[in-house]
């Protein structure tokens, strides 16, 4: 099994789960020339994916899901809170399938056994997943203001990790955005700071992790370095074994061995 990012952070979001020939999107916050592109710089197209999964409504995880799925006849599958809230984004005439899923069942799409587990965030029924060929388990956490024991309990003896670490409180606190957003971005239903991402991941077993990649950085109030040392002094790692997802370019194929 692999996995890479298409792009994550506040300007959209997407990532690839691949095992044998299948192929997941998970989120998709980019138009369609731009999520085409950023296929193609990891040799894929749309006609190689099998499936599109979402996470929340919000536009950076689910804007770019519903042209994109129409387009290319791809099937999606989210809950029914999710759909309730994105049906603005819902094409006339709808050429794809879509499949809701309970926040709590297990299922598959072809060769990948996914999990869903819920999450503290401000959307109407947001999720996050654990992806498993049967032997190895990619575990992926954005978009959550604090953890869980269930979270805690979904993301433990992961292969892989695709880990929030939106914001350096310090940053945020003495940063540009507005006091309500700062308390929004800062509060239980918001994102996951350094400090927090870290604890969360001090909790977990950790003995399995091949890969942990810091992800949904903020742009203004975040750096790279900060996230890496931060996960670095729970895993007692070098600062560079700690993968960072960018905006921009994400990050490349990991393969889970």
């Amino acid at each position: 099994m692999r996995f890479a990012s298409l792009g994550s952070g506040s300007a959209g979001n997407g990532l690839i789960v691949e095992e044998g020939a299948t192929r997941l999107l998970l989120d998709c916050g980019f138009g369609l020339r731009d999520v085409a592109a950023r296929l193609d710089r990891l040799d894929l197209s749309a006609e190689n994916l099998s499936g599109i999964l979402v996470t929340h409504e919000h536009d950076d995880h689910a804007g770019g899901v519903f042209k994109f799925a129409n387009k290319y006849r791809i099937p999606v599958w989210l809950t029914h809170g999710t759909l309730t809230m994105a049906e603005r984004y819902l094409p006339s005439a709808s050429s794809f399938e879509m499949h809701l899923i309970d926040s709590h069942e297990t299922f598959a799409i072809q060769d990948i056994h996914i999990q869903p587990f819920p999450v503290p965030h401000d959307a109407r029924e947001p999720v996050q997943f654990t992806f498993s060929n049967g032997d190895r388990k990619l575990g992926v956490l954005t978009d959550t203001g604090t953890s869980t024991a269930h979270i805690e309990n979904m993301l433990s003896a992961c292969d892989a990790l695709v880990l929030e670490c939106n914001h350096d409180i310090d940053m945020l606190m003495n940063g540009p955005y507005a006091r309500p957003l700062k308390q929004r971005v800062n509060s239980r239903l918001g994102h996951l700071d350094n400090t927090s991402a870290a604890t969360l991941l001090s909790r977990l077993d950790n003995s399995r992790l091949q890969h942990i990649i810091a992800a949904h950085l903020s742009a203004k109030n975040n750096l790279p370095e900060l996230a890496r040392q931060a996960l670095s002094q729970v895993l007692c790692c070098d600062e560079d074994w700690i993968g960072i997802a960018d905006q921009v370019s994400g990050f490349d194929w990991r393969q889970i061995l």
